[in-house]
């Protein structure tokens, strides 16, 4: 029987997608023949993502886990809504949520990690299940928070079963008080960054770069009033303190109640958890966020097929 190198094993996994125990298996059982191994690989459905993988996977699932002071999110995108209510498929994402709390969420890690029960990788076992399911499959993005004293918590909306939906959001709070009552209000909070998308914590963590184009805009708005220079600066100062309330955290209208701001909220909630409380990081992770859909003229589809 011919070597099979590493080399010639590779070669077959660029050409046909399929994983890399998968693609040795394939030049084993054909003495080596590439050609041979992709036919192979092609009656067993594992080259099928060749195909599949140039199509748009913008649905899916995000996952979420958490474990005391730690908490990791997914995003496993497929290319239609269907696929989430696949059983198989939400086990894949609630396993590799799983996974990432071993590596604190980092994606070069968790895509590289042995996947549990069989001989791949994480990023094999998604390529893997592109055959299975028959749609393009992407793990696309992780991330983890954690606190050395504190909880993570977590909410999960437009959620199909447990740990995986359409949002997830993962809160850091550092403090010394009830964890119990910490993962209470930290789920509210979850729930408040669910609804209100804030793109920073702090005023401080915003982009330099986004604040002065903002300001820069308002300054022309202003500036169509006609008003004096220094009235114009107080203009300004005002509407971007509207904007910080807008797009910063602790700076938003509490949804729960429609009033209080976010940081006053967790000063109000300080005597009874038993401690201060600072919220140490969120993460909000919306499917398909960022990701460009084709879009398709179903019309023109169906005269393309009642032509050919």
């Amino acid at each position: 029987m011919a070597g099979i190198t590493a080399a010639l094993v590779k070669a077959l996994r660029e050409n046909t997608g399929a994983g890399m125990m998968d693609c040795k298996k394939a030049l084993t059982e054909c003495n080596g023949d590439s050609d041979a191994a992709v036919d192979w690989l092609r009656t067993k459905g594992l080259a099928t993502a060749v195909k599949k993988a140039g199509r748009v996977a913008s649905e899916g699932l995000v996952g979420i886990m958490t474990a005391g002071a730690n908490g990791v999110v997914v995003e496993i995108n497929s290319e239609t809504d269907f696929v989430a209510r696949n059983d198989a498929f939400q086990d894949l994402v609630t396993t590799v949520a799983g996974l990432g709390l071993e590596n604190g969420g980092d994606l070069a890690k968790l895509s590289t990690a042995p996947f549990p029960g069989e001989d791949r990788t994480v990023a094999e076992q998604v390529t893997h299940m592109i055959g299975t399911i028959g749609e393009n499959l992407n793990l696309r993005r992780s991330a983890g928070l954690s606190v050395d004293q504190g909880v993570v918590a977590n909410y999960i909306h437009g959620a199909i079963a447990p740990g995986v939906g359409r949002i997830g959001v993962l809160v850091a709070l550092k403090s010394s008080g009830d964890a119990d009552k910490l993962q209470e209000l930290g789920k509210q909070i979850a729930m408040h960054i669910a609804a209100a998308n804030p793109q920073s914590l702090s005023v401080e963590d915003l982009d330099p770069a986004l604040v002065a184009k903002e300001r820069q805009v308002l300054i022309e708005q202003a500036r169509e009033s006609g008003k004096p220079e220094d009235i114009i600066e107080k203009m300004v100062e005002g509407r971007l303190r509207k904007y910080y309330g807008e797009v910063v955290l602790l700076a938003q209208t509490w949804v729960i109640d429609g009033e209080t701001r976010v940081e006053k909220v967790l000063k109000e909630a300080e005597s009874s958890i038993g401690g201060a409380v600072k919220i140490a990081g969120f993460i909000r992770f919306a499917l398909g966020e960022g990701v460009e859909k084709e879009e398709t003229d179903f019309a023109a589809e169906v005269a393309a097929v009642a032509q050919s």
